[in-house]
């Protein structure tokens, strides 16, 4: 697991999206300067390959770029946050979609939907959930891209927040899968919220946040 350097700045921005009187744009606005930090170091994981170019002055450069089947994975909707940002970074890149909810009846994560390119297995994949939570979901979410043919220790997985727990259960089920989160809470809640938190992230990051909890 990689943790963001706990920099005073990540801080100040963790401050402004988890203050409950944020508005909208503000939690949308901060939220993304440390989703683009997270997919950096993401990137940052992934093996480069090598690449010459010509500088303007005639010169070689020795350098390296991504490689070339990268694909990223939004669990739907909380991970959707992530896709503007990582196709900003990396223009055309190919976004698959996993939509999975919790069964009222049984607490147990229940996959709805899935879209993803038909040649993933061959490539590296950014898995993108903002909540660690229990884990679950993201399990559930990584077993479709297992299914698909995709190495785990092809996939990185993007977490914004991450709670003891939920490290730990994905941790032992997918040790080869590399995480890289911006926090590590202090825990959850009797409603398996993390805490100190910061809500429901795809509510507040949409603007959906129901006008009793605004």
């Amino acid at each position: 697991m990689l943790l963001l350097p706990q920099t005073s700045l990540l801080r100040a921005l963790h401050t402004a999206v988890r203050d409950k009187n944020a508005s909208g744009r503000d939690f949308e606005i901060y939220s993304r300067r440390i989703i683009r930090l997270l997919l950096e170091a993401g990137l940052d994981l992934l093996p480069f390959e090598k690449r010459e170019v010509t500088t303007p002055v005639g010169e070689t450069y020795h350098g390296l770029e991504l490689p070339g089947r990268l694909c990223g994975v939004s669990v739907v909707r909380a991970g959707e946050s992530m896709e503007a940002e990582l196709r900003e970074m990396v223009p055309g890149i190919r976004i698959g979609k996993i939509l999975i909810q919790r069964d009222k009846r049984t607490k147990q994560p229940e996959l709805f939907y899935k879209h993803l390119p038909g040649d993933i297995h061959t490539g590296h994949v950014l898995l993108m959930e903002p909540m660690l939570a229990t884990g679950g979901s993201a399990l559930a979410a990584l077993d479709v891209l297992r299914e698909a043919g995709v190495p785990d220790e092809n996939v990185v997985l993007i977490n914004f927040l991450a709670s003891p727990t939920g490290l730990e259960r994905f941790g032992l089920a997918a040790p080869d899968v590399k995480i890289v989160t911006s926090a590590v809470e202090d825990g959850m809640n009797e409603n398996a919220f993390m805490i100190p938190g910061i809500g429901d992230f795809g509510d507040r990051f949409f603007g959906t946040v129901p006008a009793a909890a605004s």
